[in-house]
């Protein structure tokens, strides 16, 4: 018999180690996110390791049920964790099923709240429409992208400045002006009570969608829808009171909301958000008692507390006069000593402008109506930067009718855009 050379055996080998094996080429076409998880799924280092540890006679069967048992445990595990990248890496729907979804969830809404108000049922069709709103988001951001990349610079800048909208799909917009009708028709329903989880999740659904032009009705109707109420099977609407701190719309809802038209250009809609969210009394007394509950149950009880400080200073910190005495002069020292420094502390609370940027206020504005009312200010400061030059060195160059009358409306609201004296270069 003929023997092979150890140099015919070094080519066999070099030869069997360039072919790839069915594991190699298996693993080199699956996705990377695939092999990723994979990897991090400890199915196979369980198998590797279970599969080689010794074990001896006596505790054989016991190692093999244990084996057995993590193996399942382990290929489940791995089975689970590859279900769900599989979902999460399988193709969005087109915008027609999207918008044709939303509707059809609008339709089961119909039947159940047309007999009584029902929460959980107005909830789901909220949140379908969400779902198709936020799968519908990147179509659009695409579509955008690509209008823009097709533009010219000169067009650009013009759809910058006037917040005009370039041409998409007609697909893409009919599927988007469903959805959000949809959104709105649930919403303004007579049977669908009010509540802030609903106007969350309807701001986040056009926020998503992009169209801030409902958003100003609904946060007044948010105030001034009644109550269904189901009673011996007759539905009833309670009138509500739009100026109670219940009906005040919470501030991220309202900044969503606000953002949403900021990003839209839409001016008339950020103006009437700040209207409806900020300057009406319902916001103004939660603000109150949000803030000054706490400040106020410390003030009632600081003179307790200051008459407790002077009573053990005249008992325990000086023996020169009687005690009476003493405890007057106590209090009259520490609540001097409260009384002004808590006065400069709030004046300089109330005063500070460190956060304003283009929009101050009047000068002659009460204090208390400075910090009332600083989230309308500060949203009017959100408009005046977004509709102005971004360069901080030509602001106040802006000129234009949308510009004059925004500065016209800041005057009637106790407020100056680009105050002389506040601007770059200018102090």
């Amino acid at each position: 018999m003929r023997r092979a050379t150890p140099h015919q055996l070094g080519s066999v080998c070099q030869r069997c180690a360039a072919i790839p094996t069915a594991a190699a080429s298996s693993s080199a076409l699956e996705p990377l996110a695939v092999r990723a998880l994979l990897a991090s799924s400890p199915s196979r280092h369980a198998t590797h390791n279970v599969s080689s540890k010794p074990a001896a006679a006596r505790w054989m069967a016991t190692a093999t049920a244990t084996a057995t048992t993590t193996t399942q445990a382990n290929e489940g595990a791995a089975a689970s964790a590859e279900s769900k990248l599989a979902k999460a890496l399988r193709p969005t729907k087109d915008p027609a099923q999207l918008a044709t979804s939303a509707v059809d969830s609008y339709n089961k809404f119909t039947t159940v709240v047309d007999e009584r108000p029902d929460k959980d049922t107005t909830m789901a069709a909220l949140q379908a429409c969400l779902v198709a709103a936020s799968s519908l988001h990147p179509h659009l951001r695409k579509a955008e992208g690509q209008a823009k990349a097709s533009a010219s610079r000169l067009a650009l800048l013009g759809a910058e400045r006037k917040g005009a909208n370039f041409q998409i799909s007609a697909e893409i917009t009919a599927a988007n002006n469903r959805i959000s009708q949809t959104a709105y028709h649930i919403i303004t329903h007579p049977n669908v009570e009010m509540t802030p989880d609903v106007l969350s999740l309807y701001v986040h659904t056009q926020a998503q969608l992009g169209r801030p032009e409902s958003l100003p009705s609904v946060l007044e109707l948010y105030a001034h829808k009644a109550k269904p109420v189901a009673k011996d099977g007759v539905v009833q609407y309670v009138p509500q009171n739009p100026n109670s701190a219940e009906r005040a719309i919470e501030k991220p809802v309202a900044d969503l909301a606000l953002q949403t038209a900021i990003d839209a250009k839409n001016l008339d809609a950020a103006l009437g958000i700040t209207e409806a969210a900020f300057c009406v009394r319902a916001f103004k007394r939660q603000k109150l008692i949000k803030k000054t509950t706490a400040p106020a149950m410390a003030l009632a009880s600081l003179p307790f507390g200051i008459l407790g400080l002077g009573t053990a200073y005249a008992n325990y910190w000086q023996n020169t006069m009687d005690v009476v005495t003493a405890t007057g002069i106590g209090v009259a020292g520490i609540s001097g000593y409260f009384f002004v420094t808590g006065s400069l502390g709030m004046i300089a609370k109330l005063s500070h402008k460190d956060q304003m940027k283009r929009v101050t206020w009047l000068p002659g504005t009460p204090l208390r109506y400075r910090w009332m009312r600083e989230e309308e200010r500060e949203a009017m400061d959100k408009i005046a930067c977004a509709w102005g030059f971004k360069e901080a060195w030509r602001h106040g160059e802006e000129t234009g009718p949308e510009w004059e009358g925004l500065r016209e409306y800041m005057g009637y609201r106790q407020m100056i855009l680009d105050r002389v004296e506040f601007m770059q270069g200018m102090n």
